[in-house]
C-alpha cells in the first residue's frame, strides 16, 4: 500500500533474496536511537546480549591488508539477513555472515584480514558491511529513483587548472590503479565514470601533489578525497607503526566544520574502505567522548573530525598528529572563514603535524572566494588549482523561483508549494521539501504550525542535541517526515538524496549560503526546484541573485531586475572572487604565477555536505 505522510511504516523484514516481508506476531519494533559509531552492532549486542564488550562492530582491518587482494563478496552474498524497522534504518546485518581470515598475502607480511581485523587485545572483531542500509526498504520508499549517479547529466563542463606539471585527467577509473578492493566498491557504490573533479583530482593526488580544489555542490568530492587516500594507505604503510594504544597515530586526516558533515564523510569512507583493512574513525562533538577514545584505541589509519572534538583529543594526548601523511579539509572555506582560521591554524602548524611538502594537503569546497584562498594557500606546498564547472554558482539542474512574498503570507505561501509539490509526485512516493529559516527560534516556531497544519514536520539547528539533530536527518531522509526545517546547519554540503524543492523562507544575508542552501537539490545530476521568498528586506541580495540566476540560464523576474538596478549598494557581488566564476579563478593568475590548462568533460554528482553548526 503506499506509503503517504499520515501513515507509519510497519516492521520490515529484508531476506537475503531480497524480499521485503511485514513482521508477523510479537510486538513491533521501535527504532531508537544509536550513535553514529554504535551503527554497526548487532539489534542483540549489548553486556549479556552474546556479543563481547570487547568485541568491535565498526569497520575493522589491518593496515597490512594486501592491496591487490580480490575483494570477498559482502554479507548480502553470505546469507546474512538485515533487519529493518519501519523508518528505513538498518542498524546492522544479521548474525549470518560468514568471517573468513586471509592468515597471510602475497606480500608476505603475514597480516591480510580479508572481513575482519585484530583487536587491541588480541580477539577477532568481524567487519560490518557498510553498504547494508542502502537495501531494498530505502529503495522502496523512493521507488522509481535511480540510486546510482545519472553521470550523463552533465556534458561539455569546463575545468580549469592552474599549478606546475599539472597531471592529466583520466576518463575512467580503470586508467587508475586504487587496487581491486577499492575499485570493488566503487562498483558497489554505483559509480560508473568518474565525475570531472574526480577525473582531475584523484591523478593529481595520487601523484602526491598539493590541491586546491573547487567544484560545485553535488559534484563527487567525497570520493575525490578518499579515494586517493585509500590508495595511498594501502600502497605504502609505514612499517613498525602501532595501530592501537592510548595514543592514537592516524594516516590520515579529514577536517569537517560540522558534525553532521563529519558523520556523513566517516560513512563514505567507511563505504570505500570496505575490506581493504583500512580503519576510519569518526570523532565529533555532542557524542560521548569515551565510546571514541575506545574507538581510537583500537586503532585508526582515517580519521574523520570537528576542529574542536580534535583539539579536545590532542590536549588530552590521545591523539598524534606526527605520522599524518594526508590532510583534508572539506568545506575549507567555512573552516577558514567566521573567525575560526586560528583554531585550524593551531592544528596543522602548532602541533605535530608534518609540515607542508612533508605530508600531501588537499582543500575542497564549492566555493573560494580570493581572501580565503590567500588564507589557505599557507597550507599548501607548489599546488595545483582546480576549478570545476561553473564554480559557486549553482547547477542548471536546479530550476530557480523567485517570489515576491511579504512576511505575513509566507505561511500561506509555503503550504500551497507543499501541495503542488505533492500533487507533483508519483503515486506511492514521499517527496521531500527542505524549508530554510533565518533563526532557530523562527524553525521552531514553523515546524509547530506545519504539524497543527497536519504535515508532518522536524527540524534541525544549532540549539537541538546532536542526538536530536540525526534523529531529525534520519527521519526526514526515509520520508517520515517529509518536511525539514532548517537553520543553515543544515546548508553546507550534507547530501540528503530526494530532496525535490528547496525553499528559502528567509534568504540568507550572503550570495554564498544561497548557493549552498539550493545545492541541497539537484544532487546526482538529478533535477529540482528552488523557491525564495522575496520581499524589501532583502534588496541587498538583489543584485548578486540576478546574476546568480542569469549564468545558470534561469527567468530572472522583471520586479527584481528592478530591485537590483536600485541597489547600488550593499549586499556582497558574486563577482567578488574573480570574474563570472566567483571563487573559481587561480588567485595566484593575479601575479603572473603558475601556469594552467583547460578542459572539458562531463560532471556528475556524488556527495559532499557541510553547514554553519557549532564548532566542537
Amino acid at each position: 500500500m503506499p506509503l503517504t505522510w499520515g501513515e507509519s511504516t510497519s516492521e520490515v523484514v529484508v531476506t537475503e533474496n531480497g524480499i521485503i516481508a511485514g513482521a508477523t506476531g510479537g510486538r513491533s519494533a521501535r527504532p531508537s536511537y544509536v550513535p553514529p559509531h554504535l551503527r554497526g552492532r548487532p539489534q542483540g549486542a549489548s553486556a549479556g546480549g552474546g556479543v563481547s564488550n570487547n568485541v568491535d562492530i565498526a569497520p575493522k582491518g589491518s593496515t597490512g591488508a594486501n592491496p591487490n587482494a580480490i575483494a570477498a563478496p559482502g554479507p548480502e552474498a553470505n546469507g546474512g539477513i538485515a533487519t529493518r524497522t519501519g523508518n528505513g534504518s538498518a542498524w546492522g546485518a544479521g548474525s549470518g555472515v560468514n568471517h573468513v581470515a586471509s592468515w597471510g598475502n602475497s606480500s608476505g607480511s603475514g597480516r591480510g584480514y580479508r572481513h575482519g581485523g585484530r583487536g587491541r587485545r588480541g580477539g577477532w572483531e568481524r567487519e560490518v558491511n557498510p553498504f547494508a542500509n542502502d537495501g531494498p526498504v530505502a529503495e522502496n520508499i523512493f521507488e522509481a529513483e535511480n540510486t546510482g549517479i545519472n553521470f550523463d547529466a552533465y556534458e561539455d563542463i569546463p575545468v580549469e587548472t592552474s599549478g606546475n606539471n599539472v597531471p592529466p585527467p583520466v576518463n575512467t577509473f580503470a586508467e587508475i590503479d586504487l587496487g581491486a578492493a577499492l575499485n570493488e566498491n566503487i562498483r558497489r557504490c554505483k559509480y560508473t565514470k568518474p565525475t570531472p573533479v574526480q577525473r582531475h583530482a584523484i591523478p593529481i593526488s595520487l601523484n602526491g601533489r598539493d590541491l586546491m580544489a573547487c567544484a560545485q555542490t553535488g559534484s563527487g568530492k567525497t570520493a575525490a578525497f578518499c579515494f586517493p587516500i585509500i590508495a595511498g594507505i594501502m600502497r605504502n604503510t609505514p612499517p613498525g607503526r602501532p595501530r592501537g594504544g592510548r595514543k592514537a597515530l592516524p594516516l590520515a586526516l579529514i577536517l569537517s566544520p560540522t558534525r553532521e558533515l563529519t558523520s556523513q564523510i566517516s560513512d563514505e569512507a567507511k563505504k570505500f574502505a570496505y575490506q581493504t583493512g583500512i580503519r576510519v574513525v569518526v570523532c565529533y562533538g555532542g557524542a560521548p567522548v569515551h565510546n571514541q577514545l575506545r574507538e581510537l584505541e583500537r586503532g585508526v589509519d582515517i580519521l574523520v573530525a570537528t576542529p574542536g572534538r580534535l583539539s579536545d583529543l590532542l590536549e588530552r594526548a590521545r591523539v598524534s598528529l606526527s605520522m599524518v601523511r594526508y590532510l583534508t579539509l572539506d568545506e575549507a572555506d567555512r573552516m577558514l572563514d567566521m573567525g575560526f582560521e586560528p583554531q585550524i591554524r593551531r592544528i596543522v602548524e602548532q602541533m605535530d603535524m608534518p609540515p607542508a611538502g612533508e605530508r600531501q594537503t588537499m582543500l575542497f569546497s564549492a566555493t573560494f572566494p580570493r581572501e580565503i584562498q590567500r588564507l589557505a594557500s599557507d597550507f599548501l606546498s607548489n599546488y595545483i588549482f582546480l576549478a570545476v564547472g561553473r564554480v559557486g554558482s549553482s547547477t542548471e539542474l536546479i530550476v530557480q523561483r523567485v517570489e515576491y512574498v511579504q512576511d505575513a503570507d509566507k505561511r500561506s505561501m509555503l503550504m500551497d508549494l507543499i501541495h503542488a509539490q505533492s500533487a507533483l509526485a508519483p503515486p506511492g512516493q514521499t517527496s521531500l521539501t527542505l524549508v530554510f529559516v533565518e533563526t532557530k527560534k523562527g524553525a521552531d516556531a514553523l515546524e509547530d504550525w506545519l504539524c497543527r497544519m497536519g504535515f508532518p514536520a522536524t527540524t534541525i539547528h544549532g540549539d537541538r542535541s546532536q542526538q536530536e539533530r540525526e534523529h531529525a536527518l534520519r527521519s526526514f531522509r526515509t520520508g517520515v517526515t517529509p518536511i525539514l526545517v532548517a537553520t543553515d546547519v543544515a546548508a553546507r554540503g550534507l547530501d540528503i538524496p530526494h530532496v525535490a524543492h528547496v525553499v528559502n523562507f528567509d534568504l540568507p544575508n550572503d550570495i554564498d549560503d544561497y548557493v549552498h542552501r539550493i545545492g541541497r537539490t539537484g544532487r546526482a545530476g538529478k533535477s529540482g526546484v528552488a523557491t525564495a521568498f522575496f520581499n524589501e528586506k532583502d534588496q541587498s541580495l538583489a543584485r548578486s541573485l540576478t546574476e546568480l540566476m542569469t549564468e545558470s540560464s534561469q527567468e530572472v523576474p522583471g520586479w527584481l531586475t528592478n530591485f537590483a538596478t536600485r541597489a547600488s549598494y550593499g549586499g556582497r557581488s558574486r563577482r567578488s572572487g574573480g570574474g563570472s566564476k566567483f571563487g573559481g579563478r587561480d588567485f595566484r593568475r593575479e601575479g603572473g604565477r603558475g601556469g594552467g590548462g583547460g578542459h572539458h568533460g562531463g560532471y556528475n554528482g556524488g556527495g559532499g555536505y557541510g553547514g554553519s553548526s557549532a564548532w566542537d
